[in-house]
Parts: C-alpha cells; structure tokens; sequence
C-alpha cells in the first residue's frame, strides 16, 4: 500500500511529500512508533493526536494521516489529510482485509472474550501463522489497526468489544468474519443498552459482516439459547451440545475434562475457562488443527495478566484478577476463590457501566459471596456499599472504604497471614494499586 493508494482509498488529500512511499506498519501512538510507520493522529475525549505530528517525524514515522488541518503548522516529511481519521482507520483496515483469503475469527461477548481469544489463539498457532487482537486493542481503533498488522499470516482473530448498538456491525463489516463466536450474554454494559434482549441483539451485529459462516455459542446461557442461525455451533456444559464437557474435576488452580470424550487439561480451575476450552477445542477442530495438537495446546494455555493471576508473597495467596469485572466474571471468581483451603478474603470494587442496575448488580455480588463462603469482604466505590450493606444485615464480616487510598490504610489490620485474597473490580476502579501495595 503506497501512500497514492491510502488517498484514493480515504479520500484523502496530499499536504506535502512523497506519494510513492511504502506504507507497511501503522501506529497512533508517537512513543512506541517505529521507523518508517504511518502515524494516524487520532482526537480523544482529553487530547488531539494531531498536535504531535512532529513527534512521530522526529521519532521516525515516514507519513502522517491528520484530520485537523489547523494544528499542522509546519509542513514537513510526508502528511495526508482526511475528514476523520477514525473512519479512514476503518477504510484502510476494511481494503486490507479484502487483500486475504483466510480464516477470520471474530469474538464477542459479555465476559471472557480476552480469554477465549487467547486459548484460541493457542489452539490455532500449532497449524497457523495467526494475527490475533494484542490488549485491549477491540474497539473502532484498535481493530482495524490489528487488521492493518497482517502480513505473512494465513489466520485472523479479533476480539470486538462494544458499549452500544451498531458498534459490532461497524466492526463485523471492516474484519468481515468467515467465523464467530459468542461466548455468553450477561449484564456489562446493562446501562448502555437497557435490558439483556438488547445486548443479545448487540452481539448479533458480529454477524453483519459475515457471510455464512459458523457461529459459536455457549448453549448453556440463556439468551444464546434463543438464537437460530443455519450454520450454528454449540458448545455446553449442562445442554446437549456439538462440543461438551463432562467428567469434570477440578480444584482453585486445575481442572481436566473430557470433550466429547477426549481427556483435556488446564491449568486453571475455574468453570468459566471450562467453557473458554470447549470453544478453542470447536473452532480448532473446525480449522483443521489435531486433537493432540489441540489438547496439548489448552494444556499449555497460561492466562494473560490481571486476570485471575496467582502470586505468593511471604505472608498471603494473591489473585489479581483486576482487569475488569461484571456480574457473571465476579461470580465466576468468588466460584474459584471457594475451592481454595484457608480464609479467603475478596477485595472487591464497583462494577461500572450498570446505571439503574447498579442496586440491583451489587446485592446479586453480596449472594454469590454468601453462596460461595467467602470469609471476608472488603468493599471500595460508590456502588460496593450496596454490596456492603447487604453483607452487613447477613451478619457476614466485611468493611466499606469510600475510596483505594482508604482501604489501603486500613488492609494490614484487616488481613491475616496465610489469607487468600481475591482482588476484583472494573478496571478504571484502579484495583491493581491494592494488588502492588500487598506484593510489596
């Protein structure tokens, strides 16, 4: 792709420089860009990549594409202008994409995209070349620059995440799927969209872009359950199911199954990731990858950061597993955190992007640790009181602080040696400062 080509496929226009130049590795981001990448100068709610244009020429950018004509006051190295270069992101990624004739794996849902993703992408490496998703990089921007990333691969996942309607069909119709999978309908993002029914529908945007291929489902869930579609895949645990899981066994750290009657390893207990393995299983088999390949794979399968991270210090188990929390992924830890011998403690923040359903999400977490004999809870944020407060009337042992500063203060005369305690609560909640206070 030359810059010639990215003009006539934004409908850009040259400012100043060479519209020959190759144009192979973009970035938005002027302190980790390399040289010869595209810089895309992208606005923000509380910044303006265009004014750092200069930054990524100096840092070794080849080309900048900038939406804000005003901030370029200096006319240097090669610049091309576009109306917005969100949706030039988009066009670019969309033209790419179109490039290659290979299998696209597209991932959504309300919880454990990330991990789906990731055993996924283990399961596919051992046959593929796969580009898949890095970070959080699911959204308008990042995936169509995880699009723009291919080269030699001959295998694409994309995790897509979404907050409203029409988000997944935008970014269905740029990665154009030839699969997807749904792991599970629950209540993020309830606040946003109202109602369960409406995140389903939200989800099945995955599918706008894509023509015929197979969709996975968790036939355990509820609302998936409701779904018809030609060319459908289920997995479960409970329902009959393409790919199920029986024979389980598993403790706080391990688990083996069996998947249609082939034995599987984890090294991780939790039930969720149960579900996580039988969709890695289904879409590896369905590419073609062995079954060896496949169970050695899942059993060499390490969970990324922050996410249900085990730690030993002198004096306590940690679990960080902070990376972000709703409803079902808090069940689903205060499930594992249960199998674990000792006094289990959970430090647990609010659960954002809920709304109205804030009261109502915070008492269902004070059940599920009363269901799952947590010894003690300690609560922080504005809607954990809710949690708190029910607790209280339960005559459970827990503590409310109003903020992270707060119950840092007051941790060492709550804590216990050999405590296990679980660590959970939305990202922006910033949980991993409690985590880094008590690995020191």
């Amino acid at each position: 792709m030359t810059v010639k080509d990215i003009i006539k496929i934004c409908n850009g226009k040259l400012l100043c420089g060479d519209e020959n130049i190759v144009c192979e590795n973009f970035s938005k981001d002027t302190r980790t860009i390399n040289t010869s990448d595209v810089y895309v100068g992208i606005k923000g709610d509380n910044f303006d990549g265009n004014l750092f244009y200069k930054d990524a020429i100096k840092n070794g950018a080849s080309v900048c594409i900038l939406d804000n004509e005003d901030v370029i006051k200096e006319k240097i190295g090669t610049i091309i202008l576009v109306e917005d270069t969100i949706l030039a992101l988009g066009c670019l990624a969309s033209y790419k994409r179109n490039l290659y004739d290979i299998p696209v794996i597209a991932i959504t849902g309300s919880v454990g995209k990330t991990s789906v993703k990731d055993m996924i992408y283990e399961v596919l490496k051992s046959k593929y070349n796969v580009l898949c998703t890095k970070e959080n990089y699911n959204n308008n921007i990042g995936v169509p620059l995880t699009i723009l990333g291919l080269k030699n691969h001959d295998a694409l996942i994309v995790e897509m995440g979404m907050n409203h309607m029409k988000e997944l069909s935008y970014l269905s119709k740029i990665a154009k799927p030839t699969m997807a999978v749904i792991t599970n309908i629950g209540t993020a993002h309830i606040g946003n969209l109202g109602s369960r029914e409406n995140i389903l529908k939200a989800k099945l945007e995955v599918l706008d872009g894509m023509n015929g291929g197979m969709l996975f489902i968790n036939n355990d869930n509820d609302m998936l359950q409701k779904v018809k579609y030609d060319n459908l895949v289920t997995i479960g645990i409970e329902n009959k199911s393409d790919f199920m899981a029986t024979d389980i066994k598993e403790d706080a750290f391990s688990s083996q199954f069996k998947i249609n009657d082939e034995n599987i390893k984890l090294n991780v207990g939790s039930n969720a990731f149960i579900y996580n393995a039988l969709f890695a299983y289904a879409v590896g088999k369905s590419l073609g990858v062995s079954k060896e390949n496949i169970k050695t794979s899942l059993k060499n399968f390490k969970l990324s950061p922050h996410r249900l991270e085990k730690f030993e210090t002198k004096k306590y188990t940690i679990i960080d597993d902070t990376y972000n929390a709703s409803l079902d992924s808090v069940k689903n830890s205060l499930g594992l955190l249960s199998k674990i011998l000792g006094r289990k403690v959970f430090v647990f923040a609010d659960i954002l992007e809920v709304d109205s359903f804030a009261k109502d999400i915070h008492e269902k977490v004070a059940e599920s640790i009363i269901e799952n004999k947590i010894d003690v809870t300690i609560c922080v944020g504005k809607f954990s009181k809710y949690t708190y407060e029910k607790l209280i009337t339960n005559n459970k042992e827990t503590y409310y602080f109003k903020n992270n500063n707060e119950l840092i203060n007051n941790l060492n005369s709550i804590l216990k040696e050999k405590d296990t305690i679980l660590i959970k609560g939305s990202h922006s909640m910033k949980l991993i400062e409690v985590v880094d206070f008590l690995r020191k």
